[in-house]
């Protein structure tokens, strides 16, 4: 045999094989994804502090309400573009939140301690994490925390502001 057709034998014998289960295994695995975009249906946000989560936004409804700086409540309708829930969506899968625990709390907190609740719901499955500021576990996954929680709020006060200036 020539150095050509056994680099070609090798190819066909190793390579080609390879690349065909890792397509079939990652595809099996994106296929059956507990939580997929095209089942998405909502995500429900809380935050406060301690049990009083005052901050609510639902966006299966649309209503939001919040503590505004002059410390009075607002209740609006806002709704979040398609495109909206799914960058929430990838930022939630990227950073992790399927694997989050449910409960991140810190129950020798004292004081105000800025408490969050967030909850994506898909048509077979929904997800839950109570987030608790002062929540002392692994320091990655406190960044996760935060990070997701930046981007929900950002994406929220975005859409306010589109809102605002589209009246």
């Amino acid at each position: 045999m020539r150095t050509r057709s056994k680099k070609i034998f090798l190819i066909m014998s190793i390579v080609v094989p390879f690349l065909l289960y890792c397509f079939y295994y990652y595809g099996m695995m994106v296929k059956n994804a507990p939580y997929k975009f095209s089942e998405f249906q909502s995500i429900h946000f809380e935050y406060g502090f301690g049990d009083t989560l005052n901050n609510i936004y639902d966006s299966k409804t649309g209503e939001y309400q919040f503590v505004n700086r002059r410390d009075s409540l607002v209740k609006i309708k806002l709704r979040l573009s398609n495109d909206d829930l799914l960058y929430l969506h990838r930022k939630a899968a990227d950073l992790g939140f399927w694997d989050f625990p449910a409960n991140e709390l810190n129950t020798e907190a004292k004081g105000r301690v800025p408490r969050y609740l967030i909850q994506f719901n898909y048509l077979r499955k929904s997800k839950k994490v109570m987030y608790d500021a002062s929540y002392n576990g692994e320091e990655k996954l406190k960044d996760a925390n935060e990070r997701l929680i930046k981007e929900i709020q950002k994406v929220l006060n975005e859409a306010e502001a589109r809102q605002r200036n589209s009246k």
